[in-house]
């Protein structure tokens, strides 16, 4: 065996062990580790979720594709950020961002939705592109280019830690306040939005128009009124997106990739499915601060960036619909 054999065989053997064998080490030596990272997973899930959801209600009920749902998050952080910053007290502006997102919906719905009913999706996704862009030059102007800190304190979100199992591990399991409300304010208010979809008048009338426009229309359902509803629904979703992020680092357009990174989500669960865009957001968000701990030395230090995409793919390659979505079978 020459020397060049040997070094190939040695190099593989080391990237299948850091690959498979030593994060089972990790696992087993460090189960407190373990334990922490799956709740920030899941507390990164959650907003992925929400934000994947934003993406779910317009699409189901309009066929649109919101390229825009990335910049409503900024632009809505930015709303309640800023009106704090100028002596606004934090339910009323908080209160206020609803009542500019509401707004926004219906300023969408009537300048841009329905002036292109009956075009081609295609048509309709290159608007929320102009969209996306057009708000966030408008925000640049309102907000300047700057990021903001979100004002925990007066929005009364926790920032501390907590220690617990200390009795049980080794070392106790660190626990991040702030993420801890994130998970548990974003699985309520997923919990509201499924609630609204199911039990409400207007939820299921929008998921009449989801199954049929034509059909939904012959019964007196009013279409551009439900476009106003979810795309205000969008909005709400948006608001507590953009401040739980912008409270983990800044409120600033930097945010708006968030909108790719709820691309896997989509993939995953089905670009029609509201459980699917739950459990998605769940299983990328886990998958992704599991392998930036464990497989950041194999796989590179960008790994949590790319792995999400990595999972998308695979799901496109056998299952394209996604895990949840409907299969379409069209008849030629």
């Amino acid at each position: 065996m020459d020397g060049t054999s040997f070094d190939l065989i040695t190099v593989a053997s080391t990237f299948i062990g850091g690959l498979f064998v030593d994060p089972f080490i990790a696992f087993y030596d460090r189960p407190d580790k373990l334990i922490q990272i799956v709740s920030q997973g899941l507390s990164a899930g959650v907003m992925y979720s929400l934000v994947a959801l934003g993406f779910v209600v317009i699409f189901k009920a309009s066929g649109v594709f919101n390229f825009a749902q990335g910049i409503m998050v900024v632009f809505a952080g930015l709303t309640v950020v800023s009106l704090i910053e100028i002596g606004v007290p934090a339910i009323a502006a908080v209160l206020l961002a609803i009542v500019v997102m509401g707004a926004m919906a219906f300023a969408i719905e009537r300048m841009v939705l329905r002036p292109l009913v009956n075009q081609p999706g295609i048509i309709l996704f290159m608007a929320t592109i102009g969209l996306a862009f057009f708000l966030e030059g408008f925000g640049q102007t309102i907000f300047g280019a700057d990021p903001k800190p979100v004002p925990i304190d007066a929005l009364a979100i926790p920032d501390g830690k907590f220690k617990i199992l200390g009795d049980v591990f080794r070392k106790p399991v660190r626990i991040y306040q702030l993420d801890l409300t994130a998970l548990i304010a974003g699985g309520l208010m997923v919990a509201g939005i499924i609630v609204f979809l199911n039990r409400t008048k207007i939820g299921r009338a929008l998921r009449a128009v989801a199954d049929d426009n034509q059909a939904a229309l012959s019964v007196g359902i009013p279409l551009p009124f439900i476009w106003v509803v979810v795309w205000t629904l969008s909005g709400l979703v948006a608001i507590f997106a953009g401040v739980m992020w912008g409270a983990q680092s800044q409120a600033g357009f930097s945010l708006a990739v968030i909108a790719l990174k709820a691309l896997p989500v989509l993939i995953l669960g089905g670009f029609t499915s509201v459980p699917g865009a739950i459990l998605g957001g769940m299983i990328i968000g886990v998958t992704e601060k599991l392998a930036e701990f464990y497989w950041r030395g194999v796989l590179g230090d960008g790994v949590e960036q790319w792995i999400g995409y990595v999972i998308a793919l695979i799901i496109l390659l056998f299952r394209p619909q996604g895990l949840f979505g409907e299969k379409i079978i069209e008849r030629v």
